[in-house]
């Protein structure tokens, strides 16, 4: 992961790798961009917040079976306005029928933002498996966007990241694994379930609005899982 130093003294942007990987945007607000599978970059403004991740696995007969996760969090403060990628292609070309290809990439991105803005997140969850000349190949896709939007600003707990984190080490488990596809996709399912489960219990303990003549009263902490699976 690259680091770039803030462009003005009020913006900063920090990370923490503890098991998954976290990038924070602590002002107002920062622009983060972080990918797996492609070349990571990062960036600073005031205006806006951008995560970007991706997994990206690639089977042929030289190698015939491939696997790619990514497990990312991205904290974000009160911010003007937040974008989110997060995409999983899967491909296996041009293994014969004898010794087919398997192609596995799960992506997980978790988002979490705050303030007025904080609902109007744009946010892209896409998954993609091909199978070029290759009939026998099993390939499988899975992508898993949490959008967490509260109307005051939060830090995950240490407990939570901890939770977190272990999901993540048994997501990048299933590189050894030899399941058959649909069971991989199953256990996959049931990691993307643990990861709302946690995100549910901390968003129900972020800082509410103190009513009357707050324009965010009638603003209620969510979670958003988009999942994607080809």
């Amino acid at each position: 992961m690259h680091h770039r130093k803030p462009r003005t003294p009020r913006a900063t942007k920090t990370a923490v790798r503890l098991g998954v990987a976290v990038t924070a945007g602590l002002a107002m607000t920062a622009v983060t961009t972080a990918a797996r599978a492609t070349p990571g970059r990062s960036g600073i403004s005031h205006d806006v917040a951008i995560a970007v991740d991706a997994a990206l696995s690639h089977a042929d007969r030289t190698h015939v079976n491939q696997f790619d996760q990514s497990f990312v969090i991205h904290e974000y403060g009160p911010s003007v306005a937040v974008t989110a990628n997060n995409r999983a292609t899967a491909v296996s070309a041009g293994c014969s029928l004898d010794a087919p290809c398997r192609s596995v990439a799960l992506s997980y991105q978790i988002v979490t933002t705050a303030g007025r803005n904080a609902r109007l997140i744009n946010a892209t969850n896409i998954s993609r498996s091909v199978n070029e000349h290759c009939p026998a190949c099993r390939t499988v896709s899975a992508a898993y966007q949490f959008v967490v939007a509260t109307p005051r600003q939060f830090s995950l707990s240490r407990q939570a990241r901890s939770e977190l984190s272990s999901i993540s080490r048994q997501v990048d488990a299933l590189r050894a694994s030899r399941l058959p596809i649909d069971q991989i996709t199953r256990q996959a399912d049931e990691f993307a379930r643990q990861v709302k489960a946690v995100l549910d219990r901390e968003a129900a303990r972020a800082p509410r609005t103190s009513g009357g003549n707050d324009p965010l009263a009638d603003f209620m902490p969510t979670v958003t899982m988009h999942r994607y699976v080809r």
